[in-house]
């Protein structure tokens, strides 16, 4: 007998609920594609890995937007400071591609 069978023993007119994966939207086309490449670094702050974004030059909610957008498609936390997206993690590899889709040009520095 596995979890299913005694939940429905123990609650007899409740109809279970399939849960599916939320829909992670896609940024808005108000985001700003610049020209010159965004600069993408690893770096160990306090012995922790963490994937530093550099050089956005739009304007500061379309920086905010982006920098959600990554931390919500990688499933990291992060924070935006000095002109800078850090997030936990390394992460290069799928920043670079994720924001090569979007029509950015990256450029990864170090290791």
């Amino acid at each position: 007998m596995d979890l299913q069978d005694q939940l429905k023993k123990l609650f007899p007119d409740h109809e279970p609920q399939h849960h599916t994966e939320p829909k992670i939207t896609e940024v808005d086309d108000t985001l700003w594609v610049q020209k010159d490449p965004m600069i993408c670094k690893y770096e160990k702050r306090n012995g922790k890995p963490t994937t530093i974004i550099e050089g956005y030059t739009g304007h500061a909610d379309d920086f905010k937007k982006l920098a959600k957008l990554l931390k919500t498609k990688l499933g990291v936390g992060g924070t935006i400071k000095d002109d800078a997206i850090i997030l936990q993690g390394d992460y290069r590899d799928k920043i670079m591609k994720i924001l090569q889709e979007i029509g950015f040009k990256v450029k990864r520095v170090g290791g």
